[in-house]
């Protein structure tokens, strides 16, 4: 997974709330290259290749049924049946905007009853496909990479997962439009389905194709997705609900940010919201904690974590509030508090004037020549430049991306036997293309500022008083910083009977929880138990 998608993504944030004419000015002008005639007149059409396998969870085999293709989706359109709707691009004699979604599909086999579960799952971005959760997480087969170092290059080894979700539900990995095998066409493709909104509508029109093609109407639903795939599944849930008069039974969110104004990647750009600092904070305390940085570090973790959370919430927060008026004394005793919780020097802290980013705290962290990991902590690697002010990678991506796409790009051509002379592609760069803005529930049009999808899950849990929701994350994941996903939590407009429908799990892992065999398995545990319960709801 590419380091920088959510860190580039967050300057974006702020052109997005401030600058919203110049980013429809930049869209108009990002014109797709010319096709010929013929180009323009081929539509996409669905595919499925068919293949079977088995996978072994718990001692148990699971023989399974195997679905690799794609589905057609369209953009929606507003007040298409009005009678001032204006003409589509076909009658103006361009083609319309299309988006061919691709998924891998995997049935339990036998099952005869349509009633099983199925979990549509999707990484974020956004522009990243989902290889890393299906060839990670819980597909049948994961690929194995090294702990918390960077694994060796090829050849690399797939085996069996152990702790793949099939026991327990049908799966179904899907790549958003324009990554993986995922493409996009016709007029206004990108304006159509990079965005918000116009991600989670595609999104939302797949699975009601999905569910038609294989007959899975009446089966549970369940929602999986990880980082942006959070702030997806947030909207994607509302519409289902609103717009398709679908159910969804869960929503499982990994690694999550559902209020992009609380990102630690560029809060300085923000000046005066000081919550970011705030909220990783913990997160700085615990990869401290892991490099043994930390004097009078306790023997564990959760503790230390309780203490920097209330700091974090009382005495620092009071503190940021204060901005310039804090007092001199108030300030040598932050500085000190800090410098005990992160292991930085008081002197760094104090010239950064208390409020340290992210990309700040992986350079300087471990030392000039020592870079700390973004998505992961545990990690380490050389440092680029060491006169620089931040981290200029990620050693986690760098340590195992070149695995997990080999890995998928081999399993896809030679088992699911598909995508033979197609180009699968990870990630696509839509820093300049993606449209932050959205249009929250009970909005007319899109609200200029970052997207902020709490009041889209609030309105879920509330139009659907059964819908449940899970929250997933890693202590040492500083792209999405688990204490912010609490505080969103906390933050969501609930009646107080709805907040028993909320589930929080954490792990001593990072965004990719799964990339920690030991978390892996807790993952897959309290993740089974979630379905489970589903099918047996509580009296």
């Amino acid at each position: 997974m590419k380091p920088f998608i959510l860190r580039i993504v967050a300057v974006a944030f702020v052109v997005a709330a401030l600058l919203p004419a110049v980013l429809r000015a930049q869209a108009k002008a990002e014109k797709p290259a010319e096709k010929s005639e013929a180009e323009k007149s081929k539509a996409f059409k669905p595919q499925q290749v068919e293949t079977k396998g088995s996978v072994t969870v718990g001692g148990h085999v699971i023989n399974y049924d195997a679905y690799a293709g794609t589905l057609v989706v369209h953009p929606k359109k507003p007040d298409d049946d009005a009678d001032d709707a204006e003409q589509s691009d076909e009658a103006k004699g361009g083609q319309p905007a299309e988006a061919s979604m691709f998924y891998v599909a995997y049935f339990k086999s036998g099952e005869k009853d349509s009633t099983r579960p199925v979990t549509f799952l999707y990484n974020g971005g956004p522009g990243s496909s989902t290889v890393w959760l299906h060839m990670g997480a819980f597909g049948p087969r994961r690929v194995l990479t090294a702990d918390d170092t960077h694994t060796p290059p090829a050849p690399y080894r797939l085996v069996n997962n152990d702790d793949s979700l099939l026991d327990v539900s049908d799966l179904v990995f899907v790549d958003a439009p324009g990554t993986g095998f995922s493409r996009i066409q016709g007029k206004d493709a990108k304006k159509a389905f990079y965005g918000v909104d116009g991600d989670a509508n595609a999104f939302a029109d797949f699975i009601v194709e999905f569910l038609s093609k294989y007959g899975r109407w009446n089966s549970p639903k369940y929602l999986f997705g990880e980082s942006y795939g959070t702030t997806r599944s947030a909207v994607l849930a509302n519409v289902l609900e609103t717009d398709h008069d679908i159910d969804p039974n869960g929503v499982i969110l990994l690694s999550q940010i559902l209020n992009l104004d609380l990102s630690v990647d560029g809060p300085e750009s923000n000046p005066g919201i000081d919550l970011p600092y705030e909220l990783a904070l913990p997160t700085y305390a615990a990869t401290a904690w892991y490099h043994h940085k930390l004097s009078n570090a306790p023997k564990e973790l959760p503790p230390l974590l309780d203490e920097v959370e209330h700091f974090a919430m009382t005495d620092y927060a009071e503190a940021l509030a204060q901005g310039s008026a804090l007092p001199a004394g108030q300030r040598r005793a932050i500085v000190e508090k800090l410098h005990q919780y992160t292991g930085l020097p008081a002197a760094y802290i104090e010239k950064a004037n208390l409020r340290i980013d992210g990309g700040e705290f992986e350079k300087n962290l471990q030392g000039s020549e020592v870079t700390t990991g973004r998505l992961d902590t545990r990690f380490s690697g050389p440092t680029f430049d060491p006169l620089s002010k931040e981290a200029e990678y990620d050693p986690q991506s760098a340590a195992l991306s070149a695995a997990y796409v080999a890995a998928f790009n081999n399993y896809v051509r030679k088992v699911l036997n598909y995508g033979e002379g197609e180009k699968y592609k990870p990630e696509i760069d839509l820093s300049k293309s993606w449209n932050f803005l959205h249009q929250p529930p009970g909005s007319d049009q899109p609200v200029p500022q970052a997207a902020n999808v709490l009041p889209d899950l609030a309105q879920a849990m509330k139009y659907d008083p059964d819908l449940r929701v899970m929250l997933n994350s890693g202590y040492f994941d500083l792209a999405t910083p688990f204490f912010e996903g609490i505080y969103e939590m906390n933050h969501l407009t609930l009646p107080e009977k709805l907040r028993k429908n909320i589930e929080i799990k954490h792990y001593q892992s990072g965004h990719m929880v799964y990339a920690h065999l030991p978390s892996l398995k807790m993952l897959h545990d309290n993740v089974a138990a979630f379905i489970q319960e589903g099918e047996h709801p509580k009296p």
